[in-house]
């Protein structure tokens, strides 16, 4: 893939982050790696951080290996300061494949899937599909550890139907994501017969730990062998399936990026490099401890030990502030700026969208209201994020669903229920949730200033705001 340097240079950038992380772990992976080259040192949740954390300190830590929070702390800090924070998060819709997941049919190997998330499900037909994710083999010294895979090349599809043989399937787009959305593996043959009884009679007495009869030995044999491991080392794993062809560039002026996963690790990876680049701004000796926070599981609602709704936030909080009085001063003087994808407007469905809240494509970034609390932006959320935006000479557009629809969610109001000032914006796209996602190659710097400007302005901004 050649990478243009007709647009900007941001936007390059986020083509390499999201075709090096096709799920939540490799992204995690992504972000440690580029942290770590600039100096951040990995904290654990299960040590001490009473002597690690130091005033002009750049830190992270992970979850589960697929949530990160990042943060540095300012030359003059001290306990009780407070956060201005980036929330966004790493999931998005795909499938995954099943615990058991062996399936035959018409002379065919298939994979047993389930789907995450809300996805527009027909955009997965006819793609070229492969495998990512975390496998946990054994190790010669009897040991076991997760370790991330990624296969690149196309070994799934999900075919359609022959319109010869639907000729109303244009008229509907349903089928049934059970039986009629089984990805194929392969053709059955003697050879792979073969391998499967050659599996067997390496596996004789099958332990609880072994799931050699749950998937295709071909499966697994590829695993392994990208792992260089044996099949009988692979003791568990968690695959999901993503669209082998890369994120790329699009439009008649490069204007566009068309790519999976859009949303949400368009935020994501702005706030990485937001946060990156602050750490040679001179607003990094005085203000708030600036953090970012990649959650997992938003696309099903972040109630998980690695989403929103945990403890992560309300642990970091604590860690940095270790008693109640510290803690009430650092929340209140602490601000969230909640990241996730907006509704661009549609040429083909402009009754969609409220007349007067129409973000464009790389028109600036959108603040997101919604009475019904849904988003979490109010007055004084939208006004100091305006403010941030101005310092770095932006566009603001405002979004609010119509009456007669119903709005999504972000990880903002899970996390404002701490106390905290959160306000909700993004970027505008197109197609959202389906395999192929439609984004704007400026929105990508606009969202990354906004950013910056948080982590360099708040403190000064948010001085002149009275609001009690």
């Amino acid at each position: 893939m050649i990478l243009s340097s007709t647009v900007p240079e941001a936007a390059n950038r986020l083509l390499s982050f999201v075709n090096a992380s096709p799920t939540p772990f490799h992204a995690v992976q992504t972000t440690v790696q580029r942290l770590e080259k600039v100096g951040f040192n990995k904290l654990k949740e299960s040590e001490s951080w009473d002597k690690a954390v130091k005033p002009g300190g750049k830190y992270f830590f992970t979850r589960n290996q697929s949530t990160i929070v990042a943060f540095t702390t300012p030359q003059n800090w001290k306990q009780g300061a407070g956060l201005s924070i980036v929330a966004t998060h790493i999931d998005s819709p795909n499938l995954r494949i099943r615990p058991v997941s062996k399936r035959a049919k018409a002379g065919y190997l298939q994979v047993g899937i389930e789907t995450y998330g809300g996805g527009i499900w027909h955009s997965w037909l006819d793609r070229d599909l492969s495998v990512a994710g975390r496998v946990i083999t054994s190790t010669k010294s009897g040991e076991f550890k997760s370790r991330l895979i990624k296969v690149d090349r196309p070994i799934l599809r999900i075919p359609s139907l022959a319109i010869h043989l639907d000729r109303n399937v244009n008229e509907s787009l349903k089928f049934n994501q059970e039986t009629e959305f089984v990805p194929i593996l392969g053709l059955i043959s003697e050879q792979l017969n073969a391998a499967s009884e050659s599996l067997k009679s390496n596996t004789k007495d099958v332990q609880a730990s072994s799931i050699a009869d749950n998937h295709h030995s071909a499966l697994l044999s590829l695993l392994a062998s990208e792992l260089s491991v044996a099949p009988d080392d692979i003791h568990d794993f968690e695959l999901q399936l993503y669209d082998t062809q890369p994120s790329q560039l699009g439009g008649i002026a490069n204007e566009f990026i068309f790519s999976p996963r859009m949303d949400n690790q368009f935020s994501s990876f702005c706030a990485v490099d937001a946060l990156v680049g602050s750490i040679s701004s001179t607003s990094s000796f005085a203000g708030n401890v600036n953090c970012i926070a990649l959650f997992n599981h938003e696309e099903v609602g972040s109630i998980s030990s690695t989403g929103a709704e945990s403890n992560i936030i309300p642990s970091l909080l604590s860690r940095l502030s270790p008693t109640p009085d510290l803690l009430a001063q650092s929340i209140a003087s602490s601000f969230l700026v909640s990241c996730d994808m907006g509704h661009a407007v549609h040429p083909n469905y402009t009754n969609k969208h409220e007349e007067n809240h129409q973000p464009r494509i790389n028109g600036g970034v959108v603040i997101k209201t919604n009475a019904k609390q849904r988003y979490t932006s109010d007055a004084v959320g939208s006004f100091l994020v305006k403010k941030l935006i101005e310092k770095k000479g932006g566009k603001v557009q405002e979004y609010e669903a119509r009456n007669d629809m119903p709005c999504g969610s972000t990880v903002g109001p899970s996390l404002s229920t701490m106390g905290l000032r959160v306000v909700d914006v993004g970027c505008p796209m197109l197609s959202m949730h389906s395999i192929r996602e439609t984004a704007g190659t400026s929105d990508v710097q606009n969202c990354i200033h906004l950013f910056q400007s948080l982590f360099e302005n708040f403190s000064e901004v948010d001085a002149k705001l009275i609001a009690e």
